[in-house]
């Protein structure tokens, strides 16, 4: 019984902590309506700097306390003024995706500057344990405990008896009358972020004392809870953010204890997934509450895409299939094989995101299924590798279409939600069914590829076998596009209303969609497992998910060439002037802030 407690008492703990990342996202969310992926890199960063300070200055933890929040409130201050404002008058997924990229910024110079090698972070306080009843509390306890509930108290003080405070609930409830009634809704976004971004830089110190170190991996995570306790107490809602976060808490808690730590994002995802499908405005939602407006359709931008000629394309895929036999180094090679593979991921993205408009966070699962997929048909049961791949891209299709089914239903920032959580519960079910996928070993000593029982080893037929499967497949996604199904799911795309009011079935569309995609990121997926020849539930992340969605902003939402050009650009640039891997995903971060800033139709523009 006493475990139970500890168990209850941890939960609501973690819960607190939770609360104070997931108060922020309502905040902003009530304010902006935008979903701010950054905030859990305003998270790490507040970590880092009350390392800084208790490790370097020895400050006493009054003081580092107040210089987190104000240091992470600084920075949420400038995300605001250069990176979002100057979007507040774009389409609507803008901001979201520039938070994204925003995220990616952060975390990488915070890793730049500090190494990623975990460090040990002090938590100043007596080690000791106080009894009550049957479980236990140390001071940390008491102290996360309390800022949880000073920031509570404050925060609610804050928003019903000061103006300012007044000026935030009213944009909240109605930003345009706000606007009408004199209120300075730039200065209500800057207060706003600002006390989020003390809030989350305060979290990410406490986290960092309460395991007692901290790492620059540590972002990702924090931003999934705060989303998901946000989002199971409803978007918005700063109450039902509290609510939901110690929910989520004793859920994790309750399931650690019950199956053990592995299983604890798993539950928390689980908790997000049935909450958006049962009640997707959350659990406090108010009745009353507007269903969420579309954001994907919104984001095609008014552009004429570039028309390349028919002979040009030909004359560029001449050359790209000659490649090999001109004096050309491997590693240009291989660098083009990667750029194929991001390329038929890209095929797969730009057709659910671009043309039918399901912008999708969790795409990496996609490829996941497709490895495992072909690695263990090929070493259980002794599958011809061509075979096993067509198997991984059947079951793609198939089994990333069940999943996905039931966020169908959703819209606007939901809709990305419900794939991000969707892609990380692959990834966690990869890593426990042991005896299906091999757990955190992962699968090792897979077959190289091969085709028609010849092994191909070199990379010259490693090149041209990818190359010609990436252009087999954006073939028949341009004669799909160019068909009355590509008709039909551009419609769904530009105005999902319209198209249902003449007939088209939503879900039946999405499906189909999904199916194609499905079966192209399989593809890529179980290609790469043979090329790898061993695989984990690490190797395809949500940053592969987000790389991709870059590419596809790049080249063109919807456009087939437009995805091979970016997946070439985007793996080919920081190639070329061989830049070291570390400054990589700062450099596609930065790509997609300027796209989304300057080109949001991209280079070769939507269709």
């Amino acid at each position: 019984m006493s475990s139970w407690l500890d168990y209850t008492i941890n939960g609501l703990i973690v819960g607190n902590v939770y609360a104070l990342v997931a108060v922020g996202l309502a905040l902003i969310f009530g304010v902006s309506r935008l979903i701010n992926f950054a905030q859990g890199s305003i998270y790490l960063v507040g970590a880092y700097i009350g390392w800084v300070a208790v490790v370097q200055l020895h400050t006493p933890l009054p003081l580092t306390i107040i210089v987190v929040a104000v240091a992470a409130a600084l920075v949420g201050l400038i995300i605001e003024r250069f990176g979002l404002r100057p979007l507040q008058n774009s389409v609507r997924i803008a901001p979201l995706l520039a938070t994204i990229g925003i995220s990616f910024v952060l975390d990488q110079l915070v890793m730049l500057t500090f190494s990623p090698n975990p460090r040990a972070l002090p938590s100043q306080l007596p080690d000791v344990r106080f009894q009550i009843g049957g479980g236990t509390i140390e001071p940390l306890d008491l102290l996360i405990a309390g800022v949880g509930l000073t920031s509570a108290l404050l925060l609610f003080v804050f928003l019903r008896y000061t103006k300012l405070g007044w000026a935030v609930r009213a944009t909240a409830q109605d930003r345009d009358a706000a606007m009408q009634m004199g209120v300075d809704v730039n200065r209500v976004n800057q207060a706003v972020f600002g006390i989020a971004a003390a809030l989350g830089g305060v979290s990410g110190l406490l986290v960092g004392m309460y395991y007692n170190q901290i790492d620059t991996a540590m972002s990702l995570q924090a931003t999934l809870k705060g989303v998901v306790a946000e989002v199971v107490g409803g978007a918005g809602n700063v109450p039902g953010a509290v609510i939901g976060s110690l929910l989520l808490g004793l859920v994790e808690s309750y399931g650690v204890a019950a199956f053990g730590t592995s299983y604890r994002n798993l539950f928390a995802f689980l908790l997000l997934v049935v909450v958006l499908v049962l009640r997707p405005n959350g659990l406090f939602a108010s009745a009353r509450q507007a269903p969420p407006e579309p954001l994907t359709g919104t984001f095609i931008a008014p552009s004429r895409p570039v028309r390349i000629p028919r002979w040009a394309l030909l004359v560029v895929l001449g050359v790209f299939a000659i490649l090999p036999l001109l004096p050309v180094s491997l590693y240009v090679l291989q660098t083009l094989i990667n750029a194929w593979l991001l390329g038929m991921l890209a095929l797969s993205l730009t057709l659910v995101a671009g043309t039918i408009g399901q912008v999708s966070l969790g795409h990496a699962a996609l490829l996941a299924i497709g490895a495992y997929t072909s690695a263990l048909l090929s070493l259980t049961f002794s599958v011809p590798v061509g075979f096993a791949i067509i198997g991984g891209g059947l079951m793609s299709a198939a089994l990333g279409t069940a999943l996905i089914s039931p966020s169908f239903r959703l819209r606007g920032h939901y809709v990305s939600i419900a794939t991000l959580a969707i892609g990380e519960i692959v990834s966690l079910v990869i890593l426990n069914w042991e005896g299906v996928t091999r757990g955190p070993i992962g699968v090792s000593g897979i077959p190289p590829l091969s085709l028609f029982g010849y092994e191909l080893i070199s990379p010259t037929s490693i090149y041209w076998f990818s190359f010609v499967v990436m252009v087999v497949l954006a073939l028949l996604q341009a004669r799909l596009l160019g068909s009355h199904l590509g008709r039909s799911f551009r419609a769904i795309r530009d105005d999902d209303v319209a198209a249902r009011a003449y007939g088209l079935s939503l879900n039946r569309y999405k499906s189909l969609a999904f199916i194609f995609g499905g079966f192209a990121a399989g593809i890529s997926g179980g290609i790469a497992a043979h090329l790898y020849s061993y695989i984990n539930h690490e190797t395809f992340n949500t940053q592969q998910s987000i790389l991709a969605l870059t590419v596809v902003i790049l080249g063109g939402l919807g456009n087939v060439v437009g995805a091979v050009v970016g997946s070439v650009a985007l793996v080919g640039l920081p190639e070329v002037f061989r830049i070291a891997a570390e400054y990589r995903i700062l450099i596609y971060g930065i790509v997609l802030l300027l796209l989304v800033r300057f080109r949001p139709q991209g280079l070769l523009g939507t269709i």
